[in-house]
């Protein structure tokens, strides 16, 4: 069961990631924790998203009543990730405190489906955007924007702002 939405934090990122907010995360998760969240969304594509589910896992042996919520938009989804990223991504599924398969099959917008599911679950949500106008992630922040969410934006340019 995901807990209240209230208290729950989504992840979206771009795939294109080398671990820049590596040391970010941990931090923003004891932030996040301390201001009563307990419950994280990760869509669990390459990138940033597994990053941030493997932060939560890592965080959950120091608060253990954190939860970690696999949101995949379809079974099929870890066979078109590259054969690292695959272990990394059965090693979470096994791990996670739950999985939500948001479709049965691949269908042309079922990773939109999925990033909905992120925004309409969580009350907060944690990007590492760059500002290209395009993708996933521009798709999931521009939608947590016009639902009023805060978005916490790990990237780190400074001067980039997440008006839509």
């Amino acid at each position: 069961m995901i807990p209240d939405r209230s208290q729950t934090v989504a992840f979206t990122g771009r795939r294109v990631y080398r671990d820049e907010a590596a040391d970010l995360l941990p931090v923003t998760l004891e932030a996040l924790y301390r201001r009563g969240y307990r419950c994280f969304l990760s869509g669990m594509a390459a990138g940033f998203d597994l990053a941030a589910a493997e932060a939560v896992a890592e965080f959950r042996t120091r608060r253990p009543d954190a939860v970690l919520v696999c949101v995949v938009p379809f079974p099929g989804q870890p066979e078109r990730l590259p054969a690292a990223d695959r272990i990394r991504y059965d090693r979470l599924i096994a791990t996670a405190d739950r999985v939500v398969m948001v479709g049965e099959r691949y269908t042309p917008d079922c990773y939109a489906r999925r990033n909905d599911y992120l925004v309409d679950h969580a009350s907060y949500v944690v990007a590492y955007f760059d500002g290209r106008p395009s993708g996933g992630t521009y798709y999931t922040v521009r939608r947590a924007h016009r639902r009023h969410l805060p978005v916490e934006n790990l990237f780190p340019d400074t001067q980039l702002t997440l008006d839509f």
